[in-house]
């Protein structure tokens, strides 16, 4: 990577951190995704249940199979079962003791904006889990609420595409509002700050292009 744009990031990086423990939140910067990976199995203390949201930033982790082994209690959506049973893991993991998620914008104020199809992550980012990590590269950063909703829009059609949804934007590559089924913009959340339960959010702020 051109050093300059790596330099741009790191600072980019810092500054949001900086903005979200001012919001109450545990922020911490990592310098790459490693230093995340390592970051979090520091904090989840073996035995603990996990639940995970649907993330390209979170498969770029490679913990999946490592929260799969004995060492924890996994709620894995990923199974390869019906949706119906996948719906009855996602509704089971919102007791549990972590939750380790990405999000689809942070503004400059320290919102956390997100937007689901199935609404498991984003009702789990506001209540349910103990613990909330979040996992973010510099190019969630967006100035402000407008921002988040404009980009939350262009990377709705890549994650439609990405899980086979069956909407017009993974045709024609453009949004049309839909209303079919398999519409990804269903539910969205935004978390204001970290302050109403002290220490729940750890949100890692790597520098770098994480993720859609």
């Amino acid at each position: 990577m051109d050093k300059i744009i790596k330099w741009k990031m790191e600072c980019d990086a810092k500054e949001i951190v900086d903005i979200l423990n001012s919001k109450y939140y545990n922020a911490r910067y990592c310098k790459d995704l490693e230093e995340a990976r390592s970051t979090i199995l520091n904090i989840i203390p073996k035995g603990s249940s996990i639940a995970l949201g649907g993330s390209v930033t979170l498969n770029s982790l490679n913990l999946l199979e490592t929260f799969r082994s004995d060492d924890y209690k996994l709620f894995d959506r990923y199974k390869d079962v019906p949706f119906s049973e996948t719906v009855e893991i996602m509704r089971k993991s919102l007791l549990a003791d972590f939750l380790v998620t990405s999000t689809n914008a942070v503004t400059k104020k320290g919102e956390l904006v997100n937007m689901d199809s199935t609404g498991n992550r984003a009702a789990q980012m506001l209540f349910g889990p103990k613990k909330v990590i979040v996992v973010i590269g510099v190019n969630k950063i967006v100035s402000d609420l407008d921002s988040a909703y404009k980009r939350i829009e262009k990377v709705a059609i890549l994650n439609s595409k990405r899980i086979n949804h069956k909407t017009p934007c993974a045709s024609s590559g453009s949004c049309s509002n839909c209303d079919v089924k398999d519409r990804i913009c269903n539910f969205v959340s935004i978390v204001n700050n970290g302050r109403k339960f002290e220490d729940r959010f750890t949100i890692l702020v790597v520098p770098e292009n994480l993720g859609y």
